[in-house]
């Protein structure tokens, strides 16, 4: 079973259900972008979409679950399979914004507008879609971590 950087027994050692985890992300950041309702909670989806679509890829290439939730961090780590990674290092920095600022009240509040939100969600979007097709090459070429077995 799959290698973690800091012990959490709680946490699935298996890629797709952190897929699975991360297309509901995208699906609720999706209904309530279009809903115009709740802009923090539609943000904070987008980057948990990410951040566990990122974490599904790197566990299918190397069986190990990493700890964290900076986008930018696990972009890079992905970039060790594939430096193509690289063309998301932007967008992965825009969304880290989204993780503790839209669940917490700060002093200066965060602020989101609904193009703020679509851009968002449209950015976690694209990328969640790239890194599906990067598990579907991944799978059809037998390139996945020998610990990591097909669902």
């Amino acid at each position: 079973m799959g290698k973690r950087r800091h012990v959490n027994y709680t946490d699935s050692t298996r890629y797709y259900d952190w897929l699975g985890r991360a297309k509901e992300d995208i699906n609720c950041a999706g209904i309530l972008h279009d809903a115009r309702a709740c802009h923090n909670a539609a943000a904070f989806h987008c980057q948990q979409c990410i951040e566990k679509a990122l974490k599904a890829y790197i566990l299918l290439k190397s069986d190990m679950l990493l700890d964290g939730h900076n986008l930018t961090w696990l972009c890079r780590r992905a970039m060790k399979y594939d430096d193509r990674f690289d063309e998301w290092l932007d967008e992965s920095a825009l969304l880290n914004k989204c993780y503790i600022e839209t669940r917490y009240p700060a002093d200066l509040p965060l602020e989101l507008t609904d193009g703020e939100v679509a851009r968002f969600y449209t950015m976690a979007r694209d990328m969640y879609e790239f890194i599906c097709g990067e598990v579907d090459f991944i799978l059809q070429k037998g390139m996945a971590h020998p610990g990591q077995k097909e669902n």
